[in-house]
C-alpha cells in the first residue's frame, strides 16, 4: 500500500530529499515519469556521510596512524631496538599505513562498521521514516540493497582514510624510500602505493561479512543501539573463537578468520590466494545474512 511521500529521513531532512521519485509535476509529464535509479543511493550516501557521528568516527580512525607515527617518533631512535614493525617505520614512513591497518582491524574498524551497519534499518525505524521510503518505485529489495551499499561505502572510506593519513604522516615524520617486501625484494614508493591500495581493498572486503551481519541485526529491532552492540559483540566473539586451538575446525568458517591474511599482497610477485579465499568467505556471509535480512524485512510491519 502506497504511503504519502512526506516525512523525515534522519530527524532533520525532509523526506523529499530521501525519495527516489522524480520532482513533482503533472501526472503525465515526462519529468514525472522519468526514472531516477540512483537517487535513493545518492541520498543514502549523503545521509551516511553528512552525520556528525560518521565524521567523528572517521576522525578517530584517522588518529590511529597519527598516534602510531608520533609515538614511534618520540620513543624510538633510528638505531634503537624494539619490535620489528617499529624499525620498519623508522626506516621508511610508508610502513605507517600498513601498521595502522593492522592495528585497526581487530577493534577500531569493526567498532565503527558495527555502528554504521547496525543503524541502517533500525535507524529509519526508530525515526518512523521507514514507511515513507517504501513507496513505489523503491520497494523492500531496493531499500535493503541501498542500505547495505551505504555501509560498504563507509568501509571503503574508512580504510582509504587510514592508508592516506598513514602515508602522509609517515612522509612528514620519517624518511621515504624503496620498500622491502616480505619476499625480500625492494619496490619503489609508487609500486608500494599500489599495494597499499590493494591492502585497503582487502580490508574493505574483510568488513563485508560483518556489514551483512549488522544489516540483519538492524532488521530485528527498532533500537539502533541494540543492533550496533550486537554486531560489535559478534565481531569480538568471532576473533576470540578464532584464537582457541580446540576449535580449529571452526576457524575457516569464521568471518574474521582472514582479516589479517593480506601478507600475500606484500610479496613479489603478488599472490592473490588469500584475497580470493577471503572474498569467498565474505561472499558466503553476505549471501546468507543478506537473505536473512531481506526475509526478516519482507515480513516486517513498517506501519506499527
Amino acid at each position: 500500500m502506497s504511503q504519502p511521500e512526506t516525512g523525515v529521513a534522519d530527524g532533520t531532512a525532509p523526506a523529499a530529499d530521501r525519495s527516489a521519485v522524480a520532482p513533482a509535476g503533472p501526472a503525465d509529464s515526462p519529468v514525472a515519469r522519468r526514472p531516477r535509479p540512483f537517487a535513493l543511493l545518492g541520498s543514502e550516501l549523503a545521509l551516511v556521510f553528512r552525520r556528525r557521528r560518521t565524521w567523528a568516527m572517521l576522525g578517530a580512525l584517522a588518529l590511529v596512524p597519527i598516534l602510531i607515527a608520533v609515538a614511534v617518533r618520540l620513543t624510538t631512535g633510528g638505531d634503537s631496538g624494539g619490535p620489528a614493525f617499529l624499525g620498519d617505520i623508522t626506516n621508511n614512513g610508508l610502513f605507517v599505513s600498513f601498521t595502522a591497518l593492522t592495528v585497526s582491524i581487530p577493534l577500531f574498524l569493526p567498532l565503527t562498521v558495527g555502528v554504521v551497519a547496525g543503524d541502517t534499518v533500525a535507524g529509519e525505524a526508530s525515526h518512523g521514516t521507514i514507511r515513507y521510503l517504501l513507496v513505489a518505485p523503491t520497494g523492500r529489495v531496493r531499500f535493503i540493497l541501498v542500505k547495505y551499499a551505504g555501509a560498504v561505502a563507509f568501509c571503503l572510506a574508512a580504510t582509504l582514510l587510514i592508508v592516506l593519513v598513514g602515508a602522509a604522516i609517515g612522509a612528514v615524520l620519517f624518511p621515504i624510500g624503496p620498500v622491502t617486501l616480505l619476499s625480500g625484494t625492494q619496490v619503489d614508493g609508487w609500486s608500494y602505493a599500489g599495494r597499499a591500495l590493494l591492502l585497503a581493498l582487502y580490508v574493505t572486503l574483510s568488513m563485508l561479512g560483518l556489514s551483512a551481519i549488522g544489516l540483519f541485526a538492524s532488521t530485528l529491532t527498532s533500537v539502533p543501539v541494540g543492533a550496533m552492540a550486537a554486531t560489535v559483540v559478534l565481531a569480538g566473539a568471532s576473533q576470540v573463537l578464532d584464537q582457541l586451538p580446540q576449535l580449529d575446525w571452526l576457524h575457516p568458517f569464521l568471518f574474521s578468520h582472514q582479516w589479517l591474511g593480506f601478507g600475500d599482497l606484500l610479496r613479489d610477485p603478488i599472490a592473490f590466494d588469500s584475497f580470493g579465499s577471503n572474498a569467498l568467505l565474505q561472499l558466503g556471509y553476505v549471501v546468507v545474512f543478506g537473505a536473512l535480512a531481506y526475509s526478516r524485512f519482507a515480513t516486517k510491519d513498517v506501519l506499527s
